[in-house]
């Protein structure tokens, strides 16, 4: 039997300023599988994904991820588990060094001085930037920046990878090498995107979200060919 390993029911979240971004959202998440988040601007995509790992936390309803309530004392575990990569890599990449952002989290965990360099030496690997360590994050590509910025969270060993519009502001060979770079993690992955020739080309599943509603939720290639419904939910369909 798959393993839940995030669980969200009935979870309803409205801003100081009065905007309910999303309304009795509930569905699960098994262990490996790769998840697109598609909707229109506002759908509600990005506040969903900032639940689970607490950095927002809604009145109504309940998230949990390996089994724990998110908050309290599972969130150093959670927010250990749950590595989110930001859309903008600058949001991430604040040191002189790429050694320095991505070793941040182990120090930040308690993790030795060998562990910490086996950690980064790792990350850079899996995303392909061996050799990166001395140089300054701000004088890379945006390419490179956005594999820094995946490699800080994998530094710190999760289990589910969380991306908000990772392609974004790529040209067509760093995106499709991000691609392939993603495909290749094995991790349970949840993405954010309007991008849906990345969506076809990584996830099996997709959740479409209008108004902080789960509208539609199957097997990807069943949604986006489904061009009322894109349509519908002010998408088109991906160029074949």
């Amino acid at each position: 039997m798959a393993e839940k390993i995030i669980q969200i029911e009935a979870l309803s979240f409205t801003y100081p300023d009065g905007h309910q971004a999303l309304s009795e959202v509930s569905l699960t998440v098994e262990r490996g599988e790769s998840v697109a988040f598609i909707g229109p601007n506002g759908a509600g995509k990005s506040t969903l994904l900032l639940h689970l790992n607490g950095i927002l936390r809604g009145k109504n309803g309940a998230v949990k991820v390996l089994g724990h309530p998110v908050g309290g004392d599972h969130l150093k575990l959670i927010r250990s588990k749950v590595g989110l990569v930001f859309q903008d890599p600058e949001d991430q990449l604040f040191s002189p060094t790429v050694f320095d952002d991505v070793a941040f989290g182990p120090l930040n965990m308690g993790c030795s001085a060998e562990e910490v360099r086996q950690r980064v030496a790792r990350a850079l690997q899996q995303v392909r930037v061996v050799g990166y360590e001395g140089r300054s994050p701000h004088h890379l590509s945006m390419g490179e920046k956005k594999r820094i910025a995946i490699a800080t969270v994998l530094s710190m060993d999760p289990e589910v990878l969380v991306l908000d519009e990772p392609t974004s502001n790529l040209d067509p060979r760093g995106r499709w090498e991000l691609i392939e770079l993603l495909r290749g993690l094995p991790l349970t992955k949840l993405i954010a995107t309007h991008d849906l020739e990345m969506v076809r080309g990584l996830c099996e599943r997709t959740v479409l979200l209008d108004r902080g509603r789960v509208v539609a939720d199957g097997p990807t290639l069943s949604i986006l060919s489904d061009q009322a419904l894109l349509a519908e939910h002010g998408l088109a369909p991906p160029i074949l």
